[in-house]
């Protein structure tokens, strides 16, 4: 099988590089960021990319938001996450499709396992964390968009209604901007807020706000 691995941590991806080999596999490239990512799958089209979650440069959810883009741009190729706790916001996107994994990284050490979900998701399967499966499940399809929100986010967002500027915003919660910044992002994508040009994300999600 031909592979691709993404993950910051040195260590973890040499060992995979080592396991994987070991097991008559291919790793065609290993990466530490998600924009790498993007560009080997382009260069060396692997059948099944191995992501991290979090990865550079703020180390949330990159991962997965590159393995969407691969699912987008490459449905052929196959993307088992690997993880130490479960991003449910893209999460549910990313296994509503096939030849798709999230695991987490303690299933790494079972070498068998792991080796089979690669397997399953190289043939077009799905594989799940039963871990995975129970806080998804925990979700109901009706939720209230607003609860996706951490408690920092919406403490932002209640300061965006107010009409404050991300830097007044940063001074009120003794942040920096990059970081106010980075929150204000985090609500666009997870009250799933169109981003072209004809809507302005900021006064959608304060009107998002005001009508909870």
């Amino acid at each position: 099988m031909r592979l691709i691995l993404a993950d910051d941590a040195v260590l973890l991806r040499e060992g995979l590089i080592r396991l994987l080999e070991d097991a008559g596999h291919e790793v065609a490239a290993a990466v530490g960021d998600a924009g790498a990512l993007l560009a080997a799958v382009e260069e060396h089209r692997p059948e099944v990319a191995v992501v991290d979650v979090r990865m550079p440069p703020t180390h949330t959810d990159e991962g997965l938001r590159a393995a969407l883009e691969i699912r987008s741009r490459r449905p052929e190729v196959g993307v088992l996450v690997l993880s130490q706790y479960v991003e449910k916001t893209y999460a549910a996107r990313l296994l509503s499709g096939t030849g798709v994994g999230y695991l987490l990284k303690d299933r790494v050490s079972e070498v068998g396992e792991f080796l089979d979900a690669l397997e399953r998701v190289r043939a077009g399967g799905t594989v799940l964390d039963p871990e995975v499966v129970r806080q998804l499940l925990a979700r109901t399809s009706h939720a209230d968009p607003l609860a996706r929100l951490s408690a920092r986010e919406r403490q932002v967002l209640e300061h965006l209604a107010q009409g404050l500027a991300n830097t007044a915003v940063a001074e009120r919660l003794h942040v920096s901007l990059s970081t106010v910044e980075k929150h204000v992002n985090a609500i666009f994508d997870k009250l799933e807020l169109p981003q072209h040009g004809d809507y302005n994300r900021r006064v959608l999600a304060i009107l998002r706000y005001l009508d909870d």
